[in-house]
């Protein structure tokens, strides 16, 4: 276990699988799907219903490397992820798919409706 402060791409990568892992496995996975399901298409429910789920993960994981297990310690990781991400395809790539379990994707049309 490294300290936050210390913290290394690899274990970074290692933590965001290990995310990755717990969302995807069969204990939360169909937790998870039923909590979309339960939101549907509103973002304002994802971010209630879907959002806290994923956080919790998170923050159980990371408090199994060395962060403090409340809200800090995730803001704390997310910042040391976010900063990394810029450097590291991988760990962004990996960011990304943790976020899209709780952000769907956006299509943005093409064109625009100026009939108003």
């Amino acid at each position: 276990m490294a300290s936050p402060q210390s913290i290394t791409v690899d274990q970074v990568r290692l933590i965001l699988n290990e995310v990755i892992d717990t969302l995807e496995s069969p204990d939360y996975a169909p937790k998870l799907d039923e909590a979309k399901e339960a939101a549907g298409n509103e973002m304002l429910k994802m971010m209630q219903i879907v959002f806290p789920m994923v956080v919790q993960i998170e923050m159980e994981t990371i408090k199994r490397h060395g962060f403090i297990n409340s809200r800090e310690g995730i803001v704390q990781f997310t910042q040391i992820v976010r900063e990394m991400e810029r450097a590291d395809n991988e760990v962004a790539r990996l960011h990304a798919q943790i976020r899209a379990h709780y952000l769907p994707p956006v299509s943005i049309s093409s064109t625009v409706d100026t009939s108003l």
